[in-house]
């Protein structure tokens, strides 16, 4: 796989193991794998997230470092450090140190998108930024803000592919099919507002609504999870429900409230959008807007956090504080619905990254060892 190859495997603990992101960044062959994640720590019955089953994640404890050292050569940190505290953090480095296991930190989020209050995150930033041996990025743009806030150099590596290559040829191919098509069709504008996790704005809805409606043969397709919509639930949101549902009954948007999307779900729902609106007001970086990417649609993303920075095709817009520049949002959305071509990367384009990723991490922990 790559020039330097490891005589023995590199093992790492990685945190966590099962994400769609992390696993992207192994190679597609088995032979040429050079380092191995050590599975994710699961935690007893009724203690971890129904999501995700590492939460939180037990290898950034110290009692984990030192019970489990002679399994693993480096730590990676990818996500779960907001579920332990900043001295636990600190504490858990300072158990690296001791038995001189370097600490790799890719840096996903300068501002953590479900948190409002920026403060703990960057306190959590502060110690890793400063304690990693390595650190990556995904994007020039962060890379540049690491190093002005920490003076500290990142290695910039792109977002791996989300959607599987069968379901991209799939839904990528559907849509050439219909570019060269002649029939009339309408297309398909989608916001999705999931949760309405801390960084997702419904503000967003009226000002798209209006330029949507004059756009000839365009519908709105606005997406919620239901629990929003629901009464009964204590996530419920009333004023929030009344305006979708009364956008929906004066024509202004299609309103479809579901639960999570399985993985399956979400890939059709994207692969059914022309263009994909992000309604967030603040974060960093993006996974649903490479998965969207892989399936085709059009990307319309804030200019807050470094989103446009993810890939060329992406067209921004403003945010002026809690209100939408309206007219940067038109313009967005106007130059995506002109796109002439298919955009992202096809499948055999985003295999090739994967391999890169895959040599490019490998590069780096052995630099590391090697020290």
């Amino acid at each position: 796989m790559t020039s330097q190859k490891a005589s023995t495997m590199i093992r790492v603990a990685s945190v966590p193991q099962d994400q769609v992101y992390i696993r992207h960044l192994e190679p597609l062959q088995e032979q040429d794998r050079g380092s191995l994640r050590l599975p994710d720590p699961i935690h007893a019955p009724g203690s971890q997230s129904e999501q995700s089953p590492w939460w939180p994640p037990l290898m950034l404890t110290p009692e984990w470092v030192r019970d489990n050292h002679q399994r693993f050569d480096l730590m990676h940190i990818h996500f779960g450090f907001d579920a332990v505290d900043p001295q636990t953090l600190r504490n858990t480095i300072t158990e690296l140190r001791h038995f001189h296991k370097p600490l790799v930190y890719t840096v996903h989020d300068l501002i953590n998108p479900h948190q409002p209050d920026a403060t703990a995150h960057r306190q959590m930033l502060d110690i890793l930024i400063a304690s990693a041996d390595a650190l990556i990025t995904l994007t020039h743009g962060a890379a540049a803000e690491i190093a002005a806030q920490w003076h500290r150099a990142a290695h910039v590596l792109p977002h791996p592919h989300v959607v599987d290559f069968a379901t991209m040829n799939r839904l990528r191919r559907r849509r050439e099919v219909l570019a060269v098509s002649s029939q009339r069709r309408t297309r398909h504008i989608g916001v999705h507002l999931k949760g309405l996790r801390a960084n997702i704005s419904p503000a967003i809805l009226e000002p798209l609504a209006r330029i949507v409606a004059g756009i000839p043969d365009t519908e709105l397709q606005v997406n919620i999870h239901r629990q929003v919509l629901d009464p009964s639930n204590r996530e419920y949101k009333a004023d929030l429900a009344g305006q979708l549902l009364e956008g929906e009954r004066q024509g202004k948007w299609n309103l479809e409230a579901h639960e999570y999307f399985s993985e399956e779900e979400l890939f059709e729902y994207l692969g059914s959008l022309d263009v994909n609106v992000l309604p967030y007001r603040f974060g960093t970086h993006s996974g649903w807007l490479e998965a969207a990417l892989d399936t085709g649609a059009a990307i319309v993303a804030p200019d807050c956090g470094q989103y446009v920075g993810q890939h060329a095709s992406v067209a921004p817009y403003r945010w002026d504080y809690d209100r939408v520049d309206e007219d940067s949002l038109e313009e967005a959305v106007k130059h995506q619905l002109a796109l002439s071509s298919v955009p992202g990367m096809d499948a055999e384009e985003r295999k090739r990254q994967r391999m890169a990723l895959a040599e490019a991490h490998e590069r780096i922990y052995l630099e590391l060892l090697a020290r």
